[in-house]
């Protein structure tokens, strides 16, 4: 399964509680797109998060974000793990 990882950026900053709570409505949504959510990271002063996907298109991820909470990724790569 392709390996997305997505970028949104904030108009301000973030906290990762919020990001958490973001995260677990994200879980909840992403077995009806085939999705499975990863990780994520948070730069909380610059209102940024990244998260990292298994997903069979960055729509699906997209979607997932979308019926979850609405926030939607600004970028999201498809990528290849390395160590």
């Amino acid at each position: 399964m392709p390996l997305f990882m997505d970028v949104h950026e904030l108009d301000g900053p973030v906290s990762a509680d919020d990001v958490a709570a973001a995260h677990l409505a994200d879980l909840k949504a992403q077995g009806s797109h085939d999705v499975r959510y990863l990780r994520y990271w948070v730069d909380e002063p610059a209102g940024r998060i990244f998260c990292l996907a298994e997903a069979p298109s960055a729509q699906a991820a997209t979607a997932v974000h979308r019926e979850a909470h609405g926030l939607v990724a600004t970028h999201i790569h498809e990528v290849i793990e390395g160590s």
